[in-house]
């Protein structure tokens, strides 16, 4: 069938009255287009840049080579949701039901949205930290919830509880916590999750605990995951990711853990969102579960990283601040610049070489603070390489 002129025009005339018209394009986007016109040394993305192991690799062959390429049960391969179960009971001493409490999604942001579109209904209200990674707010307003953010706490970023406690209303349905914190490296105390368990006492309020880089924490930090507070596991969707903890960020696998009344809404999203993730790189990882030093190793190596790309940049006019976890470093560069956060990165990148993040990306009120954020999940030469670059300004 072919178009006439006349069909044609119309056709190039259509257009879309975007239903997302308020939501903007994250900035991580408009750096990655400029990062090879400038030949810049990438700190802004949020992956790391390591090979995974071998042998995680040879499992993954392996399962390919069998041909297990059927479609995964929507819930994810039973033997990776045991595993995980069996990891969660050994660390946090909380049993998660593997059948019914235990989800493997497509990455920790899908394991977010679709916790929220299965959560939130119109006009629910969302309690949301900020800094808060990049996905936290379209999600809530893709899914007709109000966005409620309370700002962290001075330069170090922190939570005041009192704020969080005038916050809630009758209207609030559900609070996003993110620990360790991306991308601040904050990490919460067990007297923060105390607070927390007892703000949201005798309410229906669901807590969202990210915990991306659970692994992850420096200096004799412990992890203070939800499911080590009995009262507040049970309002809890606890959601981590494989890609940052093993280095393939890339495969894009995650898992969320959750009582089965919640989990149970939780699924019929994800099974009509996607079905089911790719079932042979989760069987590679169910295998490869059982090497624990894989994961327990991760905080000597990452504030190994930290540490040494701190004393790379020692005699620079940029201030670290605190980091107690994550790959992410904050710095202030207020004695370089007065410029805006996001008119300082593009300077860095498009004069010297070096891709940042400001801190604004992270935020929806945009204060105007001159911090920008730091991957150093690099080799040591690449930390080497930006922080001579950086040392310039």
């Amino acid at each position: 069938m072919k178009f006439h002129q006349a069909d044609e025009d119309k056709f190039k005339q259509m257009k879309i009255n975007s239903k997302f018209h308020n939501l903007e394009s994250s900035f991580l986007s408009k750096l990655i287009l400029l990062i090879d016109e400038y030949n810049a040394i990438n700190l802004a993305s949020g992956y790391t840049d390591f090979h995974c192991s071998p042998k995680l690799i040879e499992l993954a062959e392996k399962h390919l080579r069998e041909g297990l390429n059927r479609y995964a049960e929507s819930a994810g391969e039973i033997e990776l949701r045991n595993k995980v179960s069996e990891k969660l009971f050994k660390q946090y001493d909380k049993r998660y039901n593997p059948e019914t409490e235990i989800t493997i999604t497509a990455g920790a942001p899908q394991a977010i949205y679709t916790a929220i579109a299965a959560l939130v209904k119109e006009g629910d209200e969302v309690i949301v930290f900020e800094p808060a990674n990049e996905y936290y707010v379209p999600a809530i307003e893709m899914n007709g919830g109000q966005v409620r953010t309370i700002p962290m706490s001075g330069d170090q970023y922190y939570i005041e509880w009192e704020l969080v406690q005038q916050m809630i209303s009758p209207n609030t349905r559900m609070i996003i916590i993110n620990s360790p914190h991306a991308p601040t490296g904050w990490v919460m105390s067990e007297i923060d999750l105390l607070r927390l368990q007892k703000i949201i006492s005798g309410t229906k309020i669901i807590i969202l605990s990210e915990e991306t880089f659970e692994h992850m924490l420096f200096d004799g930090h412990m992890h203070q995951s939800a499911a080590l507070y009995p009262k507040l596991a049970e309002h809890s969707v606890i959601i981590s990711s494989f890609g940052e903890t093993y280095h393939v960020t890339g495969w894009q696998i995650a898992y969320c853990a959750a009582p089965e009344e919640i989990m149970r809404e939780i699924r019929r999203v994800h099974e009509t969102m996607m079905y089911s993730v790719n079932s042979p790189f989760q069987l590679a990882l169910a295998e490869f579960l059982d090497n624990k030093e894989a994961y327990t190793g991760l905080s000597a190596f990452y504030q190994e990283k930290r540490d040494t790309f701190l004393r790379l940049m020692e005699g620079s006019c940029f201030k670290p601040l605190d980091c107690s976890g994550t790959f992410f470093q904050l710095f202030d560069y207020s004695q370089i610049s007065e410029e805006k956060d996001k008119n300082f990165v593009m300077q860095v990148l498009k004069n010297h070489g070096v891709a940042t993040m400001p801190i604004s990306a992270f935020v929806k009120e945009r204060p105007h603070r001159q911090h920008i954020r730091i991957n150093f999940a690099k080799p040591d030469e690449v930390l080497q390489e930006a922080a001579k670059r950086l040392k310039r300004l």
